[in-house]
C-alpha cells in the first residue's frame, strides 16, 4: 500500500493521547487509594488538555487525506458493519470525555456518589467511563486494518494488540516527561510503566514481523486473471502511464529500502528510548525523558509509515509491469 501522510500522523498522535490519557487515569486512581502521592485537580486537567489535543490535531490532519472532508460525516452511517465508521463515532466520544474529565479536575468536582466516603469519586467515575472509550477506540482503530482479510500482514490480532501497545508506550512516556516537570513524586510511576510497556511492544512488534515474514500468499498470478496455467508472464497492463490502482495501492519503493525504514524504526521505538528513560530516572532528568518521548514518536512515524507500506494488496499481481 501507498501510505497517506496524514493516515500516519492521525494513528500515531491519536495513539499517543490516548496512551497520556490512560496514564493520567491510572496515576489519579493509585493516588484516590493512596497507592501514590495525591496530586492537585490542576495537574491532571492540564495533563488532560494535552492527550485532548493530541487527538484534536490528528484528527484535524486525518481531512487531508480525502477527497470532499464536507462529507466525512458520512463515514459513521454504517456502523452496523464496519469498524471505520465505529472509529469515527469513538474517537468525538474519547474526545467528549477527556473534556469532562478535563473539566472535573480543573473545577475539582466531587461528590460522594457511592456511599464509600472517599474523595475523587466523580473524577474516578469519569476516568473509568473515558478509559473505557480510549480502550473501544484503540480496538476500533486496530480492526479497520486487522478486519481487511486480503491483505494478509494486517488481518491478524497482532495489529489490534501492536497499535494498543505503541500507544500506550507514547503515551506513558509523554507522561513520565510531563511529570518530570509537574510532579517529579510521579515519574518513577509514569517511567516504569513506559519502559514496561515499550518491552511489551517490541515482543509483540517483533512477532508481527515474524508472522509477515512467513506468510504464504492466498492469491498468484494465476487467480489474479483467471488464467489457470504453470507459465504465465505479464508483458504489459494494457496502458502506458500510471493510474489510481498503481499509485495507492503500491508504494514504488524497493526492498532495500523497505529494510532500512524497518530497522530505523526498530531502533528508535525501542532501545533508544528505553535507555533514554532509564538514564533519565537515573539522573533525574526532564530533558532525557522528553527526549525518549521525541525519539519515541519519530520512530512511530517511520513504523507507522512501513505497516501500511508492507501490506501487498492482491490487485499488485495484475498490476506488476507498466510498460
Amino acid at each position: 500500500m501507498n501510505p497517506a501522510f496524514s493516515v500516519i500522523f492521525l494513528t500515531t498522535l491519536i495513539g499517543v493521547g490516548q496512551g497520556l490519557f490512560l496514564a493520567l487515569f491510572s496515576s489519579q486512581t493509585y493516588g484516590i487509594v493512596n497507592v501514590l502521592p495525591a496530586q492537585p485537580g490542576s495537574f491532571y486537567a492540564l495533563g488532560g488538555l494535552i492527550a485532548l489535543a493530541f487527538l484534536v490535531v490528528g484528527l484535524i490532519l486525518s481531512f487531508f487525506h480525502l477527497g470532499h472532508p464536507e462529507r466525512a460525516w458520512r463515514a459513521a452511517s454504517q456502523w452496523r458493519t464496519s469498524w471505520l465508521s465505529r472509529e469515527v463515532i469513538a474517537l468525538p466520544v474519547t474526545m467528549g470525555l477527556i473534556l469532562l474529565f478535563v473539566a472535573v479536575n480543573a473545577l475539582e468536582l466531587d461528590a460522594d456518589l457511592y456511599g464509600w466516603g472517599m474523595p475523587g469519586q466523580v473524577a474516578l467515575t469519569v476516568g473509568v467511563v473515558g478509559a473505557a472509550a480510549n480502550l473501544a477506540l484503540f480496538l476500533c482503530t486496530g480492526m479497520v486494518y486487522a478486519a481487511i482479510k486480503f491483505l494478509q500482514e494486517w488481518a491478524s490480532p497482532l495489529t489490534v494488540v501492536n497499535y494498543f501497545l505503541l500507544g500506550s508506550a507514547s503515551g506513558f512516556t509523554f507522561a513520565a516527561a510531563y511529570a518530570a516537570f509537574r510532579a517529579p513524586d510521579l515519574t518513577d510511576f509514569f517511567a516504569g510503566w513506559a519502559i514496561a510497556l515499550t518491552l511489551a511492544a517490541f515482543v509483540t512488534r517483533a512477532a508481527s514481523l515474524v508472522r509477515n515474514a512467513r506468510i504464504k500468499r492466498i492469491s498468484s498470478l494465476q487467480s489474479a486473471i483467471g488464467v489457470r496455467h504453470n507459465q504465465i508472464q505479464q508483458r504489459s497492463m494494457g496502458f502506458m502511464g500510471g493510474s489510481y490502482n498503481t499509485r495507492e495501492y503500491f508504494h514504488g519503493r524497493t526492498v532495500a529500502f523497505l529494510k532500512s525504514v524497518k530497522w530505523v524504526f526498530l531502533v528508535l521505538v525501542f532501545p533508544v528510548p528505553l535507555a533514554l528513560l532509564w538514564a533519565g530516572l537515573a539522573a533525574s532528568s526532564p530533558g532525557l525523558l522528553l527526549a525518549a518521548f521525541l525519539i519515541q514518536y519519530l520512530g512511530l512515524l517511520f513504523e507507522r509509515w512501513f505497516f501500511f507500506a508492507q501490506a501487498n494488496h492482491p490487485q499488485n499481481l495484475y498490476y506488476q509491469v507498466v510498460g
